[in-house]
């Protein structure tokens, strides 16, 4: 079932009008749907009335919104257009309902062009600064990890590795003696500035505190920098380190997917900045034909004028009058 919501009295403010139409929209009316009806005279002041609503609504959406220029179709506001077909309706006129759904139509197609070359603008930008940029911190990590691999191949032995701590080097099957060195190390840190740890597997070690994560780090320094978050197990850190090396070959898959990512990115880009925007022939034709009937409608209002003549002085001085302050105040 459906309530029917009937407007007749004519109101100046959107306000008013949304007041009224809240009394049946509003959370406390049972029924699931409202038919809004709005009852206007063709040629009377109905026309003008509508006009200002559609003035002030499309000023308190831009306001509200704080979009100037609107950068998307989104933007236009809907309660706005519907007051300016109630305006055009109003009029009784054809060439002023064509003009009104033109205005429309022009407006929002002006949005979609500002919408579109925006995102061409963003493209261009991708394409002069974002994907050189990231294809090469790509290709410098994919080389870095290249020859990181590289090291860490050359020290495979299957009976383990050795660790330098400090100025003590441990074998491999002193792994309990060079776990406990390490925590000795990061108990000896008196600020949490990076130091020399050591060296693992052809890489240097540096030992830092992070103060945020209230964590001890090491940074194996080869080609590119390997920092890992360290434990209070003495096999586990070791296994922490041998870990972060051997998963170096995964990391270099992952980049060498995102530069192949970007690449192809930046290749659609290329074809979508020289694309047109493709509702631009729409847009011209509505543009000549809201002319034509601009130029229409102001040789109608001249040839009306000489007709009439000049306004007496009390017909002028009504046109200007201003409402009085208990006018206002109703």
């Amino acid at each position: 079932m459906a309530a029917m919501k009937q407007r007749i009295v004519r109101k100046v403010c959107p306000t008013d009008i949304a007041q009224q139409n809240g009394r049946a929209i509003r959370q406390g009316n049972s029924n699931p749907e409202v038919n809004i009806y709005t009852y206007i005279t063709e040629k009377t002041f109905d026309a003008y009335s509508y006009q200002l609503i559609e003035n002030k609504q499309k000023f308190i959406s831009q306001i509200m919104t704080s979009k100037s220029p609107v950068r998307s179709a989104e933007d236009v506001d809907e309660q706005a257009l519907s007051y300016a077909e109630i305006k055009a309706l109003a009029t009784g006129n054809p060439l002023i309902i064509e003009k009104c759904q033109l205005e429309m139509d022009v407006s929002r197609l002006k949005l979609i062009k500002s919408s579109f070359l925006s995102q061409r603008y963003d493209l261009e930008d991708k394409l002069l600064k974002h994907y050189p940029a990231e294809i090469k911190r790509l290709s410098e990590r994919i080389d870095g990890y290249t020859a990181d691999i590289a090291t860490v191949k050359s020290t495979v032995s299957e009976g383990g590795y050795p660790m330098k701590i400090k100025e003590t080097v441990f074998t491999p099957e002193q792994k309990k003696e060079a776990g406990s060195a390490i925590l000795e190390a990061c108990k000896a840190m008196t600020n949490p500035n990076p130091v020399s740890l050591g060296s693992y597997r052809g890489f240097d070690m540096e030992l830092s505190f992070d103060s945020f994560s209230k964590a001890y780090k090491v940074a194996l320094k080869g080609f590119l920098t390997h920092s890992v978050d360290l434990g209070d197990n003495i096999f586990g850190n070791i296994t922490r380190l041998d870990n972060i090396l051997e998963g170096m070959e995964t990391k270099l898959k992952v980049c060498q997917d995102q530069l192949d990512a970007v690449k192809a990115q930046m290749e659609t880009a290329k074809i979508e900045v020289e694309k047109p925007f493709p509702q631009e022939a729409e847009l011209n034709e509505k543009m000549v034909r809201l002319n034509e009937i601009n130029i229409a409608l102001n040789l109608d209002e001249r040839d009306h004028d000489l007709v009439d003549g000049v306004p007496d002085e009390g017909d002028a001085e009504v046109s200007v009058r201003k409402p009085k302050q208990q006018d206002r105040g109703r």
